[in-house]
């Protein structure tokens, strides 16, 4: 009887220390619940009536709760490489740009450019896959903000994790030379929240000027191109925006820019990848893992040397 006491007098004291949490499951279930003890692998869980072992790999988002207000506060789960703000309030676009501006790249290659940002303090920032397709050598550029003036910092050491061409997404790497802490954004809840007509806007390098701004609405909130589900917007997408974010007024990655359609007469019709398609992307990132064997890894191959008017198979070239 003592010991069984004392262990519940434990276990009373170091609930009290903890905060109540949401625990969002990587299947599409949750559970709310004071984190009574937390092991290398594992949550231990107070739901009020018994206590649960959740494993941390089966861990989608884990969000504390305001015990005062219920309110969600800033979320990241131990595995993941991304935040997700919760209850944000909307702001002008002025103030979001000065705040978010930093953590928006310029993603350069030998052959192209294009947009990206930051989503771990790590430096870990995400893009197109075809602005990196077949490249092995890439520079991200970060835009700083200093107290007098801005500085322009480009960091050429830059890994590739995962990517899909499938997805048209990238994960990449910034290897500074010394410890640096890289300013990030926050992709959105979900797709709940984004509506037609909602106000949105983007930040990258459309033709490789920098830090250009421009803004829309969501015209379509689940438009098929392709087979593939984007959100249609009028925000202005051009070569170069390609991979930057596009946000909302709560300043939250609602989608990655991603393709416009460009035709005579045809205007106000640009295409992102939904924030939901972007964090299964990186949930998932060891089955996108980037695998430098791949004949598509940047390495580039010479084609063997052909005879005029004549065709591999040796038929005259018509």
């Amino acid at each position: 009887m003592l010991k069984v006491g004392w262990l519940f007098y434990l276990t009373l004291c170091v609930a009290s220390l903890q905060a109540f949490h949401s625990i969002e499951l990587k299947d599409g279930g949750g559970l709310r619940g004071d984190i009574v003890l937390e092991r290398p692998d594992v949550y231990y869980v107070d739901l009020g009536f018994d206590v649960i072992a959740v494993p941390k790999g089966a861990v989608a988002r884990l969000s504390q709760i305001d015990p005062d207000t219920g309110a969600a506060l800033a979320a990241v789960a131990d595995d993941t490489l991304y935040r997700v703000a919760a209850d944000g309030q909307d702001q002008p676009i002025r103030e979001w740009v000065d705040q978010l501006g930093e953590a928006v790249a310029l993603v350069q290659t030998p052959t192209g450019l294009g947009s990206g940002f930051v989503i771990h303090e790590d430096g870990y920032v995400v893009t197109n896959d075809h602005v990196i397709a077949g490249e092995h050598r890439i520079s991200v550029t970060i835009f700083r903000e200093g107290a007098r003036e801005l500085s322009k910092v480009t960091y050429d050491h830059v890994r590739i994790v995962a990517t899909s061409s499938e997805l048209d997404l990238a994960l990449l790497k910034i290897e500074p030379e010394g410890a640096e802490t890289f300013k990030t954004v926050a992709l959105a809840v979900g797709d709940d929240g984004v509506r037609e007509g909602q106000t949105v806007f983007a930040i990258g390098s459309p033709l490789g000027l920098d830090r250009t701004v421009s803004e829309g609405i969501i015209s379509v909130a689940n438009r098929v191109v392709g087979g593939r589900l984007y959100l249609q917007t009028t925000t202005q997408i051009n070569p170069g925006n390609s991979g930057g974010p596009l946000f909302n007024l709560r300043g939250e990655v609602v989608g990655v820019n991603n393709m416009k359609i460009a035709a005579f007469g045809a205007e106000g019709l640009g295409f992102s990848i939904s924030s939901h398609v972007v964090k299964s992307f990186l949930d998932n990132r060891d089955a996108y893992a980037f695998d430098p064997r791949n004949p598509n890894s940047g390495f580039r191959y010479l084609s063997p040397p052909k005879l005029d008017g004549v065709r591999a198979g040796g038929t005259t070239r018509e």
